[in-house]
């Protein structure tokens, strides 16, 4: 019979803060009838360890300036011409044909990009692995999206007129003393943009309370320790706000037109594009479970191959995907299955035994990292609908065009812009207010302790990315 994790005691999801009343949040639980004290621990006990969750763009990614609400950025298109919806007017066997270009060209160009005296193959998407022809282009119609070909095949087309294929140009052939080639191509680029938010909180003590002495010694993750336990308050807003500003950037979405958010009630707001988001719309995506065979990951190898074939590739996963690669990569070994040898070495009753991997490489080099993120129960970690149980990101940079540099920079796949100028910088903003905590700045008896930042992130080349969805 198979055991389980019982669900009772389980772990606490209630937050450990809440908002009080300045005014009349005064301590009234002294006791001086009991003339017995308890015996205390006075330093408050770490029991949930590390609770941040920031970590992942700051190993991924970079940060830098930005002085605009817009933020665009050019990406290549591909370097080689192919379409995938092509149909043929004549029947088979012709030796020449008229062939209907019935992809969706690209904006405002009013043109295809194939040229008379080129040679091409045209391959149908469907049936008989035979059902493709090799022929020379001898005439463009650029307004209608059609070409005429004539067939090297002594027996003339291979498929209907009715079969949808592919083609692509391969080279060119010209007659002896012949002109040059007609026309020429020019480089179209792919314009991404995405737009920074702000991202505030704040964190408020009366002037009484800031002199108040506690007995309990408290302690945050940044190593501030002491008595006061203001101190614990505000470090623990410090360190939730700095995670806000990298979970705003995995999980922020565009506000859709029509919506309460762009358009509610004499306010607009417009989101900005997380990571999340963006893989999901211009990346790769698997679904359906985690890939835990070599078959699947093949498939995901064949997906790379069409995108930009980065060699150096990082998932950062939740822990569920973390084993199920341990146990696949763990099967390859002859001895794995069971037995308790997962790598060259001898095992004895005295070695700690490694059931893990930290990679492998299959066609790639893939680098796996825990994401705590995906982990944490108080965030990602636990949800059933929308789950998300990995995210694969390519490493090393790609070169764009700096609009502020003016010229062609190195930039990480993943990187974060913040607004900022010579005489104001929004990357982490806190400063204080009122009377109190050494701030002289209104009558309020208090201290206000203010966090902001303006920032996007710039996802480059998201088609080199796979996020895993369950």
């Amino acid at each position: 019979m198979a055991g389980s994790v019982q669900a009772v005691p389980g772990f606490d999801l209630q937050p450990s803060s809440e908002q009080v009343a300045l005014s009349t949040n005064y301590i009234t639980n002294f006791d001086f009838l009991n003339q017995y004290l308890p015996d205390t621990y006075e330093k408050e006990f770490e029991r949930y360890g590390n609770r941040t969750v920031a970590s992942f763009l700051r190993m991924v990614g970079a940060e830098m300036p930005s002085n605009s609400d817009l933020i665009k950025w050019a990406e290549q298109g591909r370097l080689h011409t192919k379409y995938t919806n092509v149909t043929s007017a004549a029947a088979a066997a012709a030796d020449t044909a008229t062939l209907t270009i019935n992809d969706t060209l690209v904006p405002g160009s009013g043109a295809i990009a194939i040229r008379v005296g080129q040679t091409i193959m045209v391959s149908a998407n469907a049936g008989a692995a035979t059902l493709y022809n090799k022929a020379i282009v001898t005439a463009v119609n650029t307004t209608a999206g059609t070409i005429d070909v004539a067939y090297y095949e002594a027996g003339g087309q291979t498929f209907g007129s009715a079969v949808v294929c592919s083609l692509f140009i391969y080279g060119s052939e010209f007659k002896k003393g012949t002109a040059g080639m007609d026309g020429s191509l020019e480089a179209d680029d792919v314009i991404f943009e995405n737009s920074p938010i702000i991202i505030k909180d704040k964190y408020a003590v009366s002037g009484s309370d800031m002199a108040q002495i506690g007995w309990v010694e408290v302690t945050t993750e940044n190593g501030a320790t002491g008595y006061l336990w203001y101190l614990k308050s505000e470090h623990e807003t410090r360190l939730r706000f700095e995670d806000y500003l990298e979970t705003a950037m995995v999980e922020a979405v565009p506000a859709e037109v029509g919506s309460g958010a762009a358009a509610g009630a004499g306010v607009t707001y417009k989101g900005s594009e997380g990571v999340f988001y963006v893989v999901n719309s211009r990346g790769n995506v698997w679904s359906g479970g985690n890939p835990s065979t070599l078959s699947e990951f093949d498939s995901i190898v064949e997906r790379l191959d069409k995108q930009g074939s980065i060699q150096e590739n990082v998932i950062f996963l939740d822990r569920q995907f973390g084993f199920d690669i341990d146990d696949m990569l763990a099967a390859q070994n002859s001895y794995g299955v069971g037995g308790t040898s997962y790598g060259l070495f001898d095992n004895d009753m005295d070695m700690a035994l490694n059931l893990g991997f930290k990679g492998f490489t299959r066609g790639y080099d893939f680098y796996k990292t825990d994401w705590k993120y995906l982990n944490d129960p108080t965030m990602r970690g636990g949800i059933n609908a929308g789950k998300i149980n990995g995210m694969l990101v390519p490493a090393g940079s790609t070169t764009v065009y700096d609009q502020i540099l003016g010229k062609n920079a190195k930039r990480p796949f993943l990187h974060v812009r913040y607004r900022a100028s010579e005489t104001e910088d929004r990357r982490y903003k806190t400063w204080v207010t009122g009377s109190a905590g050494g701030a002289a700045t209104s009558s309020l008896d208090a201290m206000e302790v203010h966090f902001l930042s303006e920032r996007a992130v710039c996802t480059l080349g998201a088609n080199n990315f796979f996020i895993f969805e369950d």
